[in-house]
């Protein structure tokens, strides 16, 4: 049995995280997350994170390191993995988001993350002063 995998984007630029508001489904709206979403059938987990912040945001972005390995979703028994990231161009924009917000270290925790999205934040801590 394969398990389902989402990708998400740790966009980091000038110390700052980028967390995405969401707006569907009625059960994570108005959560924060990292952008990203599903790998389709026959992408790389790469790929599918590329294109997700292009539908998502409307940048392109190149990603950077993995941050950490498999995180456990409640939702659908899916993992989540995560890559830093840097937009190389483009400006985010909510198109499929109800809210963006930079976030600065000590921001990290004034918006209330999706419990499979919040485990992620702590290990980004050390991405943002590097």
């Amino acid at each position: 049995m394969s398990v389902s995998v989402v990708v998400g984007a740790a966009i980091i630029s000038g110390g700052r995280l980028l967390a995405a508001q969401r707006a569907e489904p009625a059960e994570l709206a108005g959560g924060w997350e990292f952008p990203g979403g599903k790998v389709d059938p026959g992408e790389t987990d790469e790929q599918a994170l590329v294109r997700e912040c292009e539908e998502e945001l409307g940048v392109r972005v190149v990603l950077g390191d993995r941050v950490g390995g498999d995180w456990p979703l409640v939702l659908g028994g899916a993992v989540l993995r995560v890559w830093t990231a840097t937009v190389v161009e483009g400006e985010p924009q909510a198109l499929e988001h109800l809210a963006l917000r930079w976030l600065a270290a000590d921001e990290l925790y004034d918006v209330e993350w999706l419990p499979g999205d919040l485990p992620v934040v702590e290990a980004i801590l050390p991405h943002l002063a590097s």
